[in-house]
C-alpha cells in the first residue's frame, strides 16, 4: 500500500456551503507520507465578493480577521510518517485543533488493491483490517493528541448517491463520531451498505469542512482525506487542462486559503502517485 499526504494551511473566507446529507506511521511501514504546508500567500488574493455572496455574522468575522494577520509557512513535500507532520504542525505552533475525517468510496477502491491487498476492494470488511481501517487507526493515534473535544464529523463521498457532488454524514443526524474508535467502527458499520462510484472530486468534502469551520465560529480545523489516488482526469484532458474534478478540488482549495483549516491527505492502495504529486506540485501555480 503506497500513500500521499498532503497538508494545506488554510486561512479564512465566510462562505457555508451546507453540501452534507445523510443520503503512515512508523510503526507501519506499508503507509508513507508526502506532505506539503501551505500558506496564504501561496494563493491568488480574491475578495469577499468574488468567492463569497454570503457574509459572516459579526463575531466570526471578527475573530477571522485577526486570524488574517497570522503567517504560516510553507513545509516541504519530504515527510514519511504521520508523525513527522504533528512534528512540523507544532514547530509551526499548532497545539491543538478540532479534526474532520473524510473517506474516499469511489469505485477504484475495487481495483488499486490488486498489488497491495492481495487483489481485493480496499473497502473489503474481513478478519484482518483493510487499508483504510489500518489508515483511520494510526491518524487517530497520531493526530487525535491535537482534537480538543474528541468530536469528529465523518463524512464520505464517490459512492453511487454522492458521486462527485456531495457527501454523506456518517451518522443520519449528522451527528459527529466520539472519538477513532467510534469512527472506526462507523465506517465499519456503513461499508456493505454503500455502492462505490465516483467520479473523484475532494472539492465536496473541503466545503463541508468549511461549512464546520464556519459555523464553528473560526475555530482552527484539520481535515483528513483517505483517499485512494487522484483526483478523476480522463484520458481526453490535454497536459496543459484540467478536468472538472480538478477545477473543482483546486477552487475549493482556494476557497478553504481563507479558512483556518488544514488539509492532509492520505493516500491508501497501490496509487499510482505520481499525478497525485503533480497535481500537488500544481496547486500554488495555478491558484
Amino acid at each position: 500500500m503506497g500513500s500521499v499526504m498532503s497538508i494545506f494551511k488554510k486561512k479564512q473566507n465566510s462562505r457555508g456551503i451546507p453540501r452534507t446529507s445523510s443520503s503512515g506511521s512508523s510503526s507501519n511501514p506499508s503507509i508513507t507520507a508526502r506532505t506539503a504546508l501551505y500558506g496564504p500567500s501561496m494563493f491568488r488574493k480574491s475578495s469577499m465578493s468574488e468567492t463569497s455572496s454570503s457574509k459572516p455574522d459579526q463575531g466570526t468575522e471578527k475573530k477571522l480577521s485577526s486570524q488574517k494577520k497570522q503567517k504560516y509557512a510553507y513545509i516541504p513535500d519530504n515527510f514519511s510518517t504521520l508523525e513527522q507532520v504533528t512534528d512540523a504542525l507544532r514547530k509551526e505552533g499548532l497545539e491543538s485543533s478540532n479534526l474532520i475525517v473524510g473517506i474516499d468510496f469511489t469505485k477504484s477502491n475495487e481495483w488499486t488493491g490488486k498489488v497491495s491487498f492481495n487483489n481485493r476492494s480496499l473497502h473489503a470488511i474481513g478478519n484482518e483490517p483493510n487499508p483504510y481501517e489500518k489508515a483511520i487507526s494510526v491518524v487517530g493515534k497520531t493526530l487525535a493528541p491535537f482534537d480538543e473535544d474528541n468530536l469528529i464529523p465523518c463524512f464520505g463521498f464517490g459512492d453511487a448517491t454522492t458521486h462527485d457532488q456531495e457527501v454523506f454524514s456518517f451518522h443520519t443526524d449528522h451527528s459527529p463520531c466520539h472519538g477513532f474508535e467510534e469512527v472506526l467502527a462507523c465506517y465499519k458499520r456503513i461499508v456493505p451498505s454503500l455502492r462505490l462510484s465516483g467520479p473523484t472530486s475532494y472539492g465536496p468534502v473541503i466545503e463541508a469542512a468549511m461549512d464546520i469551520v464556519e459555523k464553528s465560529g473560526g475555530q482552527y480545523h484539520v481535515l483528513v482525506i483517505i483517499a485512494d489516488g487522484q483526483v478523476t482526469r480522463s484520458v481526453n484532458t490535454s497536459d496543459n487542462e484540467l478536468s472538472p474534478q480538478e477545477e473543482k478540488t483546486i477552487r475549493s482549495i482556494a476557497d478553504a486559503s481563507f479558512y483556518p483549516l488544514s488539509i492532509v491527505l492520505v493516500g491508501v492502495g497501490d496509487g499510482p502517485w505520481e499525478d497525485m504529486r503533480k497535481f500537488d506540485d500544481k496547486l500554488p501555480a495555478r491558484i
